[in-house]
């Protein structure tokens, strides 16, 4: 039967407002790719990151470089030297497993070679805000058991960091800076992380100036996302980072991610398991990681107004394993 590839934009409200260090969001807008293949279809979702020079529409346009390969019966193998590592990359390989699940009737996770994904506890993002507002995120919240807390605005940081922690006393806290320290300044509030019992750092200064971290105290681990990509990025992390934020929207799909995930363990990384602000499909191949994971944070559907139908569960500060009717 002959494949036919369907690229979709689709917009989802943000029920309120999302800040990191970068900027807000009111709307998550996400890249749907769609593979139909007779009465079988298979589904993938990225979410372009301007940080990375990536754009709704030019993904988009990726993706349609694609559509020769995956309409002629390409793979996933072949995929990943048709499309480099991004978001229009995931959104195929994505789709690709969700296909190949469908047509065989074998879950995307026993072909992935993961015996099963038990519920895993997720991180719940704390916008960026000033402190007090922060407080009273982080008091709202203060039955999950895990809370990413948003930094990286430096003037304020250290009252942010009180903030949270007098407010959620007991919950494990990881600080994300999302680059926004500068080196020289980085030790001080990662310092004031662990004085304050945070659990992890992550990003804490800009992927082009993370050396600056190797010789930095690990008084709380590190954890490198803007700095960590796929498998090519390791070796020079080495030192420099505790953990790595496997993101499938930066890998290029599960099929890397898998892989990376492999590989960073072998060179002594922790696994965090992150995503981008989107929907409950964009999140279900991510769970397929979790298993091997130290830290999961898949809380992107929990701060929209709608979300997928037959949606990932998501209950007591865990994060259930799709329904085959979403994805896998």
């Amino acid at each position: 039967m002959k494949r036919k590839l369907e690229v979709v934009i689709e917009s989802f409200p943000i029920a309120g407002t999302f800040t990191i260090s970068r900027g807000s969001r009111t709307e998550a807008v996400v890249v749907t790719a769609i593979i139909r293949e007779g009465a079988f279809v298979g589904r993938g979702e990225c979410v372009p990151y301007k940080r990375y020079g990536e754009t709704v529409e030019g993904v988009a346009q990726s993706i349609e470089l694609a559509r020769a390969l995956v309409e002629a019966g390409g793979g996933r193998a072949e995929l990943q030297d048709a499309l480099p590592p991004g978001a229009a990359r995931n959104a195929v390989d994505c789709a690709l497993w969700d296909l190949e699940a469908k047509i065989s009737g074998v879950p995307a996770h026993v072909s992935a070679g993961v015996d099963r994904i038990p519920p895993a506890t997720t991180a719940f993002t704390i916008s960026l805000d000033n402190a007090d507002a922060m407080g009273a995120a982080a008091a709202k919240a203060v039955s999950r058991p895990i809370l990413k807390v948003k930094l990286g605005s430096p003037e304020g940081d250290l009252a942010r960091i009180a903030a949270v922690r007098a407010a959620a006393p007991n919950a494990t806290l990881i600080a994300d800076a999302n680059e926004g320290w500068p080196p020289e300044d980085a030790a001080r509030y990662i310092d004031a992380c662990a004085d304050a019992g945070f659990a992890l750092v992550e990003q804490p200064v800009h992927a082009d100036h993370d050396e600056a971290l190797r010789g930095v105290s690990r008084r709380v681990p590190l954890c490198g996302d803007e700095s960590a990509h796929d498998r090519s990025s390791l070796p020079r992390l080495v030192g420099l980072y505790d953990l790595v934020n496997i993101k499938l929207d930066k890998t290029g799909g599960l099929t890397e991610a898998l892989a990376m995930a492999k590989d960073a363990q072998e060179r002594g990384f922790g696994l965090f398991v992150g995503c981008m602000l989107g929907t409950s499909l964009a999140m279900a191949p991510a769970t397929l990681l979790t298993p091997r994971a130290r830290f999961v944070d898949l809380d992107g559907p929990l701060w929209l107004a709608r979300d997928r139908e037959t949606p990932l569960r998501y209950a007591d500060g865990l994060v259930h394993p799709p329904e085959r009717a979403l994805w896998g």
